[in-house]
């Protein structure tokens, strides 16, 4: 092709210079020079979405943070607020918040998938390695959450192919649309290509304030969103994802793992060591910096008044859903994944 093209262009200018017999207007022989150029551009193989760099603006962001493409990320999804965070770890080892990403479409409730077809998104303590992204899928693009975990299957739950996707619609997956998903799938691919083993991916019912959380004291699930909140403190504090072992069939949070030692999901739990970390505590000069949230916009299909309330009879709850009532295209939610 490229000596075609070299071949094109020197005769077109030899035409130019009237070397030949040819007799054209410069003009003319200019645009038709122009036009052999664009088709044989034309015939240059398209970059696939799952090989795009990060847009101008996405690098132009990294760089305003001291942060690089090939550095680790860490995800947190919040289900009731429709919303998923990426923090992107700097030079000094803790993770800085980058961007929140509307959520476009999530199926289920609050509460942990339990089994196959039930149409629920997951909650629980999640990684993605490289086998895990889903260049090809038929969502855009796709990466497995790696659902049912450790945990999951000590409990007997059921699934698979449980994605964050794009396309916006959900029977199970959380679903973001086509632009942003490209997005969040470019800085998981660079993180991985760079040397990242696998991205931690939080994915919580609601952010787990005090004052939240107070709101499901009597819900079933509050004993199993009581631990999700441990992470979500322990990140909160240290701005380092916390290292998460499964024993007795429970999630144990912060803990120190030997290589060598293999842990059993339903066996007891060793008598596990804490990592030892100072609070983090940005430079006067990094204030700013680590306060900083932006915050993308986009569509969100569910919001406060699609989630059913608790089926506990929680009267401290009820209040703030509107049971029953769901946005329009809310009630068919996607297909299979």
């Amino acid at each position: 092709m490229v000596t075609i093209l070299r071949q094109g262009v020197l005769r077109m200018r030899s035409i130019i210079q009237g070397r030949t017999e040819w007799s054209l207007p410069r003009t003319a022989l200019a645009v038709l020079l122009s036009g052999s150029l664009l088709a044989a551009c034309s015939n240059a193989p398209e970059i696939a979405p799952s090989e795009q760099p990060l847009s101008k603006e996405a690098q132009m962001l990294l760089g305003r943070k001291g942060m690089d493409t090939n550095t680790p990320i860490f995800i947190r999804i919040f289900k009731e607020e429709s919303e998923l965070e990426v923090w992107k770890a700097r030079a000094d080892g803790r993770f800085y918040h980058y961007k929140t990403y509307p959520i476009c479409n999530w199926s289920g409730d609050l509460g942990p998938k339990i089994q196959q077809g039930d149409k629920q998104a997951p909650e629980g303590f999640y990684t993605v390695s490289t086998e895990q992204l889903k260049p090809d899928s038929l969502y855009h693009l796709a990466f497995n959450l790696g659902y049912p975990n450790a945990y999951d299957r000590s409990l007997g739950r059921t699934g698979q192919y449980v994605m964050i996707h794009g396309k916006c619609k959900s029977a199970g997956c959380y679903a973001m649309t086509d632009a942003l998903v490209e997005e969040i799938y470019a800085l998981g691919r660079d993180a991985l290509r760079g040397g990242q083993t696998s991205i931690a991916v939080h994915a919580f019912p609601f952010r787990m304030t005090n004052e939240k959380l107070a709101r499901y004291r009597t819900h079933k699930w509050f004993a199993f969103w009581s631990t999700m909140k441990q992470g979500y403190d322990y990140f909160e504090v240290n701005h380092v994802p916390p290292t998460i072992a499964v024993c007795e069939r429970r999630y144990v949070v912060d803990v120190m793992i030997p290589a060598s030692r293999r842990i059993s999901p339903e066996q007891r739990c060793p008598a596990f060591q804490h990592q030892q970390l100072e609070p983090f505590a940005p430079r006067p000069e990094e204030q700013q910096l680590a306060s900083e949230r932006i915050v993308v916009h986009g569509p969100k299909v569910r919001d406060v008044a699609s989630i059913t309330a608790p089926d506990d009879g929680s009267p401290q709850t009820a209040s703030i859903f509107a049971a029953g009532s769901r946005p329009a295209g809310a009630s068919a939610l996607g297909f299979n994944q």
